[in-house]
């Protein structure tokens, strides 16, 4: 239509000029003014000039017309140095260093259990009793024992100290004290293993054995279960490759996806021996629990930062090629007219490392460079290309 309504706009300023032109010859004619028919002929030959350019205009605009419906439609994108992170997805399960099995140290019976499921407890808080067999009573026994033998004791040393009695008695008293003090330290040491304690302040997860049944360190029966929440961690294999880019203080990403909850932490601890088995070393990622959501074993997806880069050229995987002989390349739009239209040039690239719809171009490109997007599978080396947007 636009080409239609050019060509017309032509014709009819030289169809509009030939007929003024025809009426004023003829009238300068019949008058025979010889200077103002040389005049006329003077601004005809200018009007002549100036519709002969008139006329390259039109058909310039016809031909690039024209020559763009062949033309490969693309869309651009200008390059600008841009932050690049890339995780390694790995996952594990959640743990806990306090988790542990509470045993009985000697055997009898459990005459009492102090808690139950699901109750506070702080460190070295009693949780249970078992029946001592009269282990109290002696102690109690030895304790008299020992303060008749300490009086003993401190009277021979006075009169030792005089000059009085024998040495023999002396010794013979201190000999005395110690071995019932001794005695004490060890009835003291026996009888506390009737009763369980906490070793560190937690949740009770459960109470396996009932108050009256009889436990026994031989038999391996536990009698109750103890949770700390507050300290969990991920611990994940990661493979030897990454040794020297998984680091402490490195970015973490963890995700539960049984609670749809994330959490951004750091690397805590990187082992230092590789598992010939897997050739892999263990990392240690804490998860932070202040609400106590997070249990112990839950299955966890983690994302550990290995790599960055602050400027770095990105690009969308669709507009990378790859020739018959293993090189990428992609294409770029250059010599842009004001109308658009350009010429697409091959560069071959070396890629990095990709994450999600973005690869790193480490070489082959640089910031600026119009890399063509939509239609860059559907050019060629050279080929004049009409660009929809410029990006």
């Amino acid at each position: 239509m636009k080409n239609t309504l050019l060509i017309s706009l032509g014709l009819l300023l030289l169809t509009g000029c030939g007929n003024n032109s025809e009426t004023s010859v003829d009238a300068l004619l019949s008058g025979g003014d010889l200077e103002a028919i040389k005049a006329r002929r003077q601004e005809l030959s200018q009007q002549e000039k100036d519709l002969k350019i008139s006329l390259r205009r039109i058909d310039s605009v016809i031909a690039s017309r024209e020559g763009n419906s062949n033309m490969p439609l693309v869309s651009t994108l200008e390059l600008q140095p841009a932050r690049f992170d890339h995780f390694l997805e790995l996952q594990g399960d959640v743990q806990t260093k306090q988790n542990i099995l509470l045993y009985p140290e000697m055997a009898g019976t459990l005459e009492q259990v102090y808690v139950k499921d699901g109750d506070q407890v702080r460190k070295g808080q009693a949780l249970a009793r078992i029946d001592d067999g009269g282990m109290a009573s002696g102690l109690e026994q030895l304790r008299t024992q020992a303060a008749l033998a300490e009086t003993t004791f401190e009277r021979q040393r006075r009169l030792w100290e005089q000059n009085i009695g024998s040495e023999i008695q002396y010794l013979q008293a201190k000999a005395q004290y110690e071995s019932l003090t001794n005695q004490i330290r060890q009835a003291e040491a026996q009888l506390a293993k009737s009763v369980i304690r906490a070793p560190f302040s937690g949740i009770v997860d459960n109470v396996m054995q009932e108050q009256g049944s009889t436990v026994n360190p031989a038999a391996g029966m536990p009698v109750i279960r103890l949770v700390n929440l507050s300290d969990m961690y991920v611990e994940v294999d990661v493979p030897e490759s990454y040794l020297p880019s998984v680091r402490p203080g490195k970015e973490v990403k963890i995700y539960l996806p049984v609670l749809g909850d994330s959490i951004t932490t750091q690397v805590r601890q990187t082992g230092n021996y590789i598992n010939p088995t897997n050739r892999s070393f263990s990392v240690e990622i804490p998860v932070p629990n202040a609400s106590g959501t997070i249990k112990p074993n839950l299955t966890a997806r983690v994302s550990i930062n290995d790599y960055s880069s602050e400027d770095a050229l990105l690009v969308p995987p669709s507009v990378i090629s790859e020739n018959a002989d293993g090189q990428q390349y992609v294409y770029l739009a250059e010599d842009i007219d004001e109308n658009g239209v350009g010429t697409a040039v091959k560069r071959l690239v070396t890629t990095g490392l990709s994450q999600g719809d973005q690869v790193e171009i480490l070489s082959g490109i640089q910031a600026g460079d119009r890399i063509i997007t939509e239609g860059a599978r559907r050019v060629r080396e050279g080929q004049e290309i009409q660009i929809l947007n410029k990006a």
